[in-house]
């Protein structure tokens, strides 16, 4: 007879299980698979790499930082900056609340459920060590998976602009880890452009 999962296994197949909704699919070794799905494990695989012995807390948190996004399009809110940051914020709210209900479900205390929710919010960036890995591990994703795609749909002007920002917000840790991205081609050299100022 099988053991019942523990809390941790059981937030993250809650986590998983809505992420397999995501209507958009990427293909990845030949098969369908849900967007937010692929990205959710490209986050646990950087954090792996970043902060192998990272917390329970942190582990959902880096799974769970992109949940249910899909719902919410970036278009729904004004294309202007204020629009951005409002969406941003609205969305870091909205994903932190889902998570924390899950975090209740399965039994965790109030202590892990707040940490959880606090670090998809991002509170302390800067200043909380695991906040700062969320967001490594966060613009780890974004340099390797999403940075190739984005780079054709914008100039070159805003693309050195969010290359330089997404370096600043990184630790001497994520650099390093981003400097092993496999890259080449016109991506290649917009990041060596970015980086040499």
């Amino acid at each position: 007879m099988a053991q019942p999962a523990g809390p941790y296994e059981a937030a993250l197949a809650a986590i998983d299980a809505e992420h397999a909704k995501d209507p958009k699919k990427i293909t990845v070794d030949g098969a369908d698979v849900p967007y937010e799905l692929h990205y959710a494990q490209k986050c646990t695989s950087y954090l792996s790499k970043h902060t192998p012995d990272a917390s329970e807390a942190l582990r959902l948190a880096v799974r769970a930082q992109h949940f249910r996004r899909w719902e919410v399009p970036r278009d729904s809110y004004p294309m202007t900056r204020v629009g951005y940051l409002t969406w941003r914020t609205h969305l870091k709210k909205r994903q932190a609340d889902y998570v924390a209900r899950i975090c209740d479900e399965v039994g965790y205390k109030l202590d892990v459920t707040n940490r959880v929710s606090g670090l998809i919010r991002k509170e302390g960036l800067k200043d909380n060590e695991e906040t700062q890995v969320l967001e490594d591990v966060a613009c780890l994703v974004f340099l390797d998976d999403q940075f190739e795609q984005f780079e054709k749909e914008h100039n070159e002007e805003k693309i050195l602009n969010i290359l330089r920002k997404t370096w600043g917000k990184m630790t001497e840790k994520g650099h390093e880890l981003a400097l092993q991205i496999p890259m080449s081609g016109r991506p290649q050299e917009l990041v060596q452009k970015a980086l040499a100022g």
